[in-house]
């Protein structure tokens, strides 16, 4: 009798384990064939959505972003926007320049020159300009010299579009040409200075100013409200495509957060997300 329990056991378990490996056999069937029909169903729109990611890269590789810096600055102060636009997909050019060695006229010939030299080597098919502080001024100089039929977008942080009063009351302290060099010397807002004998422009520019300051000596010599080193009002240009005013000061604006991914979103859509 013990023996007969022991047969059934053994023929029940056997049975047990044949059917769930049937049922485990035929739950893998089904998902297999379930795989395969949301591939084939959907196959399609991902290899669209693919195409149209690879499409996208490739259309921003063959648009170049020129990074212009400052008076007394030096590429790395542009930094971290060239790096968030690489990862945009641009291909970005941040020249280095000695701005305190030349006037306006021969820092732009050769400076941005040999950038666009480069953007054109990789057979761009747009080229974009970035520019901080004096950087815009080069380039209104140089397309004030030079057409270029595949230019691009233009954004301009804190530009002395019309000057600025720090140059007018401090270029004859001591140590002022010592500091800024010819080019800071051409920065003032009479109507002889570089940036006032330039003409309005007629292509895609945005401007971002700063309304903050932390060299409140400085902001004392500018009417109105500024940066520290330009007021508002000069940041303006006339024909420009788009104004900002945010509230960052002259030295920070290029590095800041919000100013890098509205100067992206400028060279997308040619104005600033509101």
């Amino acid at each position: 009798m013990v023996q007969r329990d022991f047969k059934m056991e053994w023929l029940n378990k056997t049975c047990h384990r044949r059917i769930s490996m049937r049922y485990i056999k035929a739950k893998r069937i089904q998902t297999t064939v379930s795989a395969m029909v949301l591939t084939v169903g959907f196959f399609g729109p991902i290899e669209s959505l693919a195409s149209d990611v690879i499409k996208h890269q490739i259309k921003l590789k063959s648009e170049c972003v020129v990074l212009l810096h400052g008076l007394a600055r030096s590429s790395a102060s542009l930094s971290k926007m060239g790096n968030y636009l690489k990862r945009a997909g641009y291909r970005v050019v941040n020249r280095d320049y000695s701005s305190r060695k030349l006037p306006i006229e021969k820092l732009a010939d050769q400076t941005v020159s040999h950038a666009v030299q480069t953007c054109d080597e990789h057979k761009a098919k747009k080229i974009h300009f970035v520019s901080h502080s004096m950087g815009g001024i080069l380039i209104r100089y140089y397309l004030s010299q030079h057409q270029l039929v595949n230019l691009g977008h233009i954004v301009m942080l804190s530009p002395p579009n019309k000057g600025s009063e720090v140059v007018d009351k401090l270029r004859n302290v001591p140590g002022f040409y010592a500091i800024n060099g010819p080019a800071g010397m051409q920065l003032g807002t009479d109507k002889n200075s570089l940036p006032n004998q330039l003409q309005p422009v007629d292509y895609p520019v945005g401007i971002i100013t700063g309304n903050k300051s932390i060299n409140l000596i400085l902001s004392l010599l500018i009417p109105g409200i500024d940066d520290g080193k330009v007021s508002v009002e000069n940041a303006r240009l006339d024909g420009m495509t788009d104004f900002l005013v945010v509230e960052h000061t002259h030295p920070m604006i290029m590095r800041s957060d919000d100013v890098i991914r509205q100067t992206e979103f400028f060279l997308k859509h040619r104005q600033f997300k509101r």
